[in-house]
């Protein structure tokens, strides 16, 4: 079991499903993945449509949508595992029968990135504590060796629900909070603005955000949605992962979020660079901005 707080715990030979919600995995990398997997002593089993490709998708939205039900659904699984993000998740919401999803026992749900979307609608609709972390067909756990700090993360997480300090780098914004995780990928949480299946605001709570690519214009933008949606209202801290290719966003963020009057910490190894730290959604965190760190006590 999970120790309080935490999602659901994994034990060697548990079973846990392998799927892709989101863009296409190459047969190599997911081959990659499940051995990675494999190793930790876990049963893995593949979704039936994972190997498919329908452009810049996994396969159809009905063949992704029932690979994730069917895994959530089924009482054998004690984990559902995404391979990778990309683009594609959204698209699933709509489809999905979240009476039988609610039916089934609690499990582990791990992912970051386009991921962020079924983080937030099953932590909305389900009340899910979920993983935030480097997926098994990413580049950083599959080219090659694993990068060895991410992954002794998700060891940790899976098999200990167990989340070391984070250290930050920058403080934009002084002061101590704590609170529940929130957030993942700026892009998602922005874009799931005024659908059924956005998830939790900030309020009360300490909100993660992290992106890739994307100009520190669009930052911007995506930022002043998201203030001017309410979605900041009641925040407790902002806790600010990595945003690689995305210029120098650290004045827009500072800009954007200095204006909260909350804790701001910048520089966590959370999102998509290397390391890539795995983080509790729906746990409680504690903030020190002062200290540079992130917690989860």
């Amino acid at each position: 079991m999970a120790s309080s707080g935490t999602p659901p715990t994994l034990r060697a030979g548990d079973r846990v499903a392998l799927v892709a919600p989101s863009g296409p995995v190459g047969r190599d990398r997911l081959d990659r993945a499940v051995v990675l997997l494999r190793s930790l002593g876990l049963d893995v089993v593949v979704g039936a449509h994972a190997y498919d490709r329908s452009g810049y998708l996994a396969g159809t939205d009905a063949h992704r949508a029932a690979d994730l039900q069917d895994a959530w659904c089924d009482p054998a699984v004690r984990g559902v595992v995404c391979a990778r993000g990309g683009y594609g998740a959204t698209r699933l919401l709509s489809r999905l029968d979240w009476t039988a999803l609610a039916t089934a026992d609690p499990k582990l749900l791990h992912g970051a990135s386009d991921v962020t979307a079924l983080h937030a609608a099953f932590a909305a609709r389900l009340g899910t504590r979920s993983w935030f972390g480097p997926m098994p067909a990413s580049d950083v756990l599959t080219d090659g060796d694993p990068e060895p700090v991410s992954w002794a993360g998700v060891r940790a997480a899976w098999f200990d629900g167990a989340v070391g300090p984070l250290p930050g780098t920058r403080r934009l914004a002084p002061g101590v909070a704590d609170g529940p995780l929130v957030g993942g990928n700026l892009s998602l949480l922005a874009a799931a603005l005024g659908t059924p299946y956005a998830g939790p605001t900030a309020a009360g709570a300490v909100a993660l955000l992290e992106d890739v690519a994307e100009a520190p214009y669009r930052v911007d933008r995506m930022l002043t949605q998201l203030l001017d949606a309410g979605w900041f209202d009641g925040v407790a801290g902002v806790a600010l992962g990595s945003w690689p290719g995305c210029g120098h966003p650290e004045a827009v963020l500072a800009d954007r979020l200095g204006s909260l009057g909350v804790p701001v910490l910048a520089g966590l190894d959370v999102g998509h660079d290397r390391p890539q730290r795995t983080v509790p959604l729906g746990a409680r965190a504690h903030l020190d901005a002062d200290a540079l760190c992130l917690s989860f006590p």
